[in-house]
């Protein structure tokens, strides 16, 4: 799938049972039609969490779960299941550096790493050989959410860097990490 460009096109907001839900949905060249979604209902959860969920005709059922921000899930404490199986994520929060504050994932034998690579829309799923870089047409509700597949990318691919667009990111950022300090000594101090 290398090159293979797509785009997800903003639906009509619905109401669901934890507030309004958003989604995107479009078509990815040679795998078919996907769609993106939050907050979702695929698990019971408290109600200060909110879960993102990625679905499609060929591709495996990817959620993201953490504490609400915004209507997004929070990366702190989040959890990342693909079909049901959950994923291990670690991050360094205090490191200086894009690709040193990366989200590393390990799933379905896979390591990635997700990291911004440009302005704050824009976002970067890595393997080995493999990326997947996607873009907001802007930071909160975009009309659209694009994406491009370097190297052969796959279905798996595709569904875990679109579910993390809906995921609050903006603390992958160097600004976004300063920003968020103050709150992580508060958080630290409220677990003890």
């Amino acid at each position: 799938m290398s090159g293979v460009t797509f785009e997800l096109q903003r639906a009509p907001s619905v109401k669901g049972a934890r507030g309004e839900v958003l989604s995107w949905a479009g078509d990815v060249g040679g795998l078919g039609r996907i769609e993106l979604a939050f907050p979702t209902e695929h698990s019971d959860y408290p109600s200060e969490y909110r879960e993102v969920a990625v679905s499609g005709e060929s591709f495996p059922l990817v959620t993201y779960l953490g504490l609400g921000f915004l209507q997004r899930p929070l990366l702190a404490r989040g959890e990342l299941q693909v079909d049901w199986d959950p994923a291990d994520l670690s991050r360094n929060v205090w490191l200086p550096g894009r690709n040193l504050r990366a989200l590393r994932i390990r799933v379905k034998g896979r390591e990635y790493s997700y990291a911004q690579w440009g302005g704050r829309r824009d976002h970067e799923l890595k393997r080995p050989g493999v990326g997947v870089r996607m873009r907001r047409s802007s930071w909160t509700k975009p009309r659209t959410i694009s994406g491009r597949c370097l190297g052969e990318a796959d279905a798996l691919d595709v569904s875990i860097a679109l579910v993390l667009e809906g995921v609050y990111t903006w603390n992958l950022s160097t600004f976004g990490a300063v920003v968020s300090l103050p709150g992580r000594f508060v958080n630290r101090f409220d677990s003890l």
